[in-house]
Formats: structure tokens, C-alpha cells, sequence
């Protein structure tokens, strides 16, 4: 079972992969990894495209490379891990290219699906959004050592993914389980725990 988390800035992310992860642990073989990255190249092409010092990067080389990373993924670990694994969990998959490029930076639902014609023929069987507010999502990260070059964009451009993922939560609501991100952390992991029990 492919399952994947997305979220903006500063939404629990992480922390809920690793709950979700130590709870399944026990009964399952279970891998977990993330986008952009998850691989040598992939993890290459990451730090390319969050470096800060990148700030000149068109839109649509970010888009590329985004999509080049999740290309380069899922040969190295995600394909091999869906046939040898019961649990397949990433942080990030192609609904952030939607969210951040296709719907923030405008470049079109259209155009992401095109580039990533590879990805969409893996879409995962669950993927939770943690809503919140990006107000809210970038103070929580405010203490953070190191920002990356998205992290990095106006408060209008995280509002703007919001809207994306919404929409998408909209346009797959058999698959996209809006998760309200401003309760407590252990409320939030309960709730998502509880509907993978079922869904497992």
C-alpha cells in the first residue's frame, strides 16, 4: 500500500511519518522515504532545487527538476518497494508539484501531469493533507536553523499552495484525506493511525 503525506511549511509532516511508522512497524515490513529525494541522484537534484542560493530558477526548471527527482524515486526505491513491502510511506509525491508549482507558481494542473506522465501511472492508494494555516506553518519553523529556498517565499505564495492542495483534495476525494493540522500533534497521529487501521 502506497501512502503519502503532504502538507505546506511547518505541518507536522515529519514527526506524523515517524509515529505512523513506529505504530506498523511491528506487523509490517514498511519502508519509509521522501520527495525530492529519497535516492543518490535524487537527493543530487534536491539540493539543487531548495538551495537558496538558486533563487534566478525559472519556474518551469523547478517544475522539471521536481519531476526528474520523482522519476529517478521511484526506480530506485519506490517500484522495488511495492512488490517486496507491505507499507510504502513518502513524504511528499506529485500532489506537491500541483500544490507548489502547478497551482502557486501557475503553471497549470496540465502541464504537471505532463511532466510527470511517469508518476501518474503510481498514484498512491491514500494521501493525507495536513491543513493549516501558512501563518500558522511558518511560525512553527521559525526556529529552524536553516531555511530552503522555499521556505524562503512570501507568505501569498504558501497561501497559494494551500488553495492548491485543496483543490486537489476536491478533484481525488477517493484518495485525499484532509486532516485538520491545528490540533494537537497526538491528535492529529491518532486520527491518522485510526483510518489507516481501517484502510489496512
Amino acid at each position: 500500500m502506497f501512502i503519502t503525506f503532504e502538507g505546506g511549511e511547518g505541518s507536522g509532516k515529519t514527526s506524523i511519518i515517524e509515529h505512523v511508522y513506529n505504530h506498523f512497524n511491528q506487523t509490517k515490513t514498511i519502508i519509509v522515504s521522501r520527495e525530492p529525494g529519497g535516492s543518490f541522484i535524487a537527493e543530487a537534484i534536491r539540493r539543487l532545487v531548495l538551495d537558496p542560493e538558486n533563487s534566478g530558477m525559472a519556474y518551469q526548471t523547478e517544475a522539471l527538476l521536481y519531476a526528474a527527482a520523482r522519476a529517478q524515486h521511484l526506480d530506485d526505491v519506490l517500484i522495488p518497494a511495492f512488490s517486496d513491502k507491505d507499507i510504502v510511506l513518502c513524504d511528499r509525491y506529485i500532489d506537491s508539484s500541483f500544490a507548489y508549482q502547478g497551482h502557486a507558481r501557475g503553471l497549470g494542473l496540465d502541464y504537471i501531469e505532463k511532466i510527470n506522465d511517469y508518476a501518474m501511472q503510481f498514484l498512491p492508494k491514500l494521501t493525507f493533507y495536513i491543513d493549516v494555516d501558512p501563518e500558522i506553518g511558518i511560525g512553527r519553523i521559525q526556529s529552524r536553523e536553516k531555511y530552503d529556498r522555499l521556505d524562503q517565499e512570501a507568505i501569498e505564495f504558501h497561501k497559494k499552495v494551500r488553495e492548491g492542495y485543496l483543490l486537489i483534495a476536491k478533484a481525488y476525494p477517493e484518495r485525499v484525506v484532509v486532516i485538520d493540522g491545528h490540533k494537537p500533534l497526538e491528535d492529529v497521529i491518532a486520527e491518522i493511525i485510526d483510518i489507516l487501521k481501517r484502510v489496512i
